[in-house]
């Protein structure tokens, strides 16, 4: 069981999950959606590819690119494709 948290609220909890570089990869279908919102921020790692991301909101906070995807991951992590992961405060537990 993993769960990601922040600012009070639950933002994913997942019994299966996947890791890579130490971070936690939610299903998509772990996500409580009434806390993402759009954002523009794209990154890219050179053996993982393009991640996207999506700004956190609790209670009217926002916690801008906290969470990230890759869409469309290169072939050595193609295990996280459409996986959520966390950081920039969120806390992440496994139990």
């Amino acid at each position: 069981m993993a769960t990601a948290s922040w600012n009070g609220a639950v933002l994913a909890k997942a019994d299966t999950f996947e890791t890579v570089d130490g971070n936690v990869y939610f299903p998509p279908d772990a996500l409580v959606a009434e806390h993402f919102a759009p954002s523009t921020h794209t990154s890219v790692c050179p053996w993982k590819g393009t991640a996207v991301y999506r700004n956190v909101v609790v209670d009217g906070k926002v916690n801008a690119n906290a969470a990230w995807v890759y869409e469309t991951p290169k072939d050595a992590v193609a295990n996280i494709k459409g996986h959520w992961a966390f950081w920039k405060g969120v806390e992440v537990k496994r139990t």
